[in-house]
């Protein structure tokens, strides 16, 4: 029996070693900054392109479109679809996690840091406020935008951030920061920042400039709206 078993063992490793063609079957986890790193790059490179793509689709529509008041609409539009650049008066949020002196101890850590839901809220407040345009660390934000966390950094549009988070709105400058100061989810927020010292500063940036967004809109269709 002894004999069998090793017999076996021994086919099960030959086969192992021939299938993997000399290649290591163990999963390379020991490198995850590297693999995110790698995939950065990737993302970039894919968005880059899809810019490229876009600005030849968008030539190509404008030289197609002969109703003038289709392409006023399309001129009109493009800037708040994130498809072009724009420029205005911007505010600026800066939210941060909480120093490395401030100790845990019987604190959840979870309290200490920025979240994706902590930049969506304020995202959300500045759209509700009046906000024409949007980034967050410097990327142009659609409606199609996904924030998501990822360890102790925020992925968006796969691209891995690490804090302090910057949301740029240009708008009513006067408009955004009374919606900032009057919200009630910020007030909360703000508790916590008192509490444990995260970050929060609120800048009056002038006028900025903020770049079309880059990557794919991912639509596999659309409905058109009909005018109010």
């Amino acid at each position: 029996m002894t004999a069998g078993i090793l017999v076996l063992c021994g086919f099960m490793v030959s086969w192992a070693a021939l299938a993997s063609h000399g290649s290591d079957f163990r999963p390379e986890t020991d490198d995850i900054s590297g693999l995110v790193r790698d995939q950065a790059s990737h993302n970039a490179d894919q968005a880059k392109q899809v810019a490229e793509l876009r600005a030849k689709v968008d030539q190509l529509s404008k030289t197609q479109v002969s109703d003038p008041t289709v392409a006023r609409s399309i001129d009109a539009l493009s800037p708040r679809a994130g498809l072009t650049a724009v420029s205005g008066n911007a505010v600026r949020v800066t939210l941060d996690d909480a120093p490395l002196d401030v100790k845990a101890d019987g604190i959840d850590e979870n309290l200490l840091v920025v979240h994706q839901q902590d930049i969506q809220m304020v995202a959300n407040v500045l759209w509700s406020g009046g906000a024409e345009a949007m980034t967050i660390q410097g990327q142009r934000i659609t409606s199609a935008t996904g924030i998501k966390c990822v360890g102790n950094t925020v992925v968006l549009h796969g691209v891995p951030y690490a804090p302090p988070y910057r949301i740029e709105a240009i708008g009513d400058v006067d408009a955004l920061n009374s919606a900032l100061a009057e919200s009630e989810s910020v007030r909360i927020y703000r508790e916590y920042v008192t509490a444990y010292r995260l970050g929060w500063k609120v800048e009056n940036l002038g006028t900025v400039t903020m770049p079309a967004f880059k990557g794919s809109l991912g639509l596999t269709h659309a409905t058109p709206v009909a005018p109010k």
